[in-house]
């Protein structure tokens, strides 16, 4: 009886409340777009037919890419939902290489994220269009490097569900009681390290490279992953970050939806350790590089 309210006294410091609350708004912040994402996942299994991906994607993977990525821009959600989603496609039958780049895109995108950052940077379209073209051609490269040098030992295909006419609806319930209790535990786990990273990494160390160009994308780059903040919300912390140049904060919208530490951990649990690992770190290289090259342009 003693050493309960002693734990409970040594966890109620300033720290671990700060953790708390990075934890919680994290889950919270995610937890709508996961079900979101689930809901599409467990339908399109259960209600589309294989047949209706054969007629809408070109059977080669360097043309199916583009349309995929394209496709990022009509479905709102975030990289919670995406995730769910392009395994569902996958178990569909979808080329793994035109479904990660719906994964990457639909998050980064979609129009709700657009409009977000137009009010995020009022009077500044540049950086909408900054963001779209990058946040694009991030998704379509990956796309095309997975079609070319992907290995089908680094990537664990979802199972895919059987879809009887008379059971359909048993199907998408199965589906979602599946898809929801994988991927949120490893929302969880993700939202954790997301927590513990923010705690631990001080303030001072952002405005020491914030005066550095080249470290600066590097630093908000960084911190877009282990901050994990919502693609719908990532332009509202970009557009505080004003002692950053307006590239680096790009940096950040454009790494953050396809690269953070809640996606990686969602990625690994959907589709293996090896392919979360291999494709967060030339995701991380690809996206960086074009917010340099596109905010050189635009910015």
């Amino acid at each position: 009886m003693v050493v309960v309210p002693d734990v409970l006294f040594h966890l109620d410091t300033p720290a671990f409340r700060a953790w708390r609350t990075v934890f919680v708004a994290i889950t919270v912040q995610g937890l709508p777009f996961l079900v979101f994402g689930t809901l599409i996942s467990a339908a399109i299994s259960a209600f589309v037919p294989a047949s209706v991906f054969d007629r809408l994607l070109p059977r080669k993977p360097a043309l199916a890419v583009p349309v995929a990525g394209a496709a990022g821009a009509v479905l709102p959600g975030c990289e919670c939902a995406s995730v769910p989603v392009a395994g569902s496609l996958m178990g569909r039958g979808v080329a793994p290489a035109a479904a990660l780049a719906f994964l990457l895109s639909a998050p980064a995108i979609n129009p709700i994220v657009l409009v977000a950052t137009a009010v995020a940077f009022p009077g500044s379209p540049e950086m909408v269009l900054a963001r779209l073209i990058a946040s694009l051609a991030v998704a379509v490269t990956m796309g095309w490097l997975w079609a070319a040098l992907g290995r089908p030992e680094w990537l664990r295909l979802p199972a895919p569900r059987r879809t009887a006419p008379a059971g359909r609806w048993q199907v998408f319930r199965d589906g979602l009681q599946h898809d929801f209790l994988h991927a949120g535990g490893f929302l969880v786990v993700g939202a954790m390290a997301a927590a513990t990273f923010n705690i631990l990494v001080p303030q001072s160390v952002l405005e020491t490279v914030s005066s550095s160009p080249w470290l600066s994308v590097l630093a908000l780059a960084v911190l877009a992953v282990v901050l994990a903040v919502c693609s719908e919300a990532d332009a509202f912390v970009a557009a505080s970050l004003t002692g950053f140049s307006p590239t680096a904060r790009l940096a950040f919208m454009v790494v953050g939806p396809m690269v953070d530490v809640k996606l990686i951990a969602l990625q690994a649990g959907t589709f293996g350790r090896p392919f979360a690992l291999r494709f967060s770190s030339a995701t991380f290289v690809v996206a960086v590089l074009s917010s340099v090259l596109v905010g050189w342009w635009l910015l």
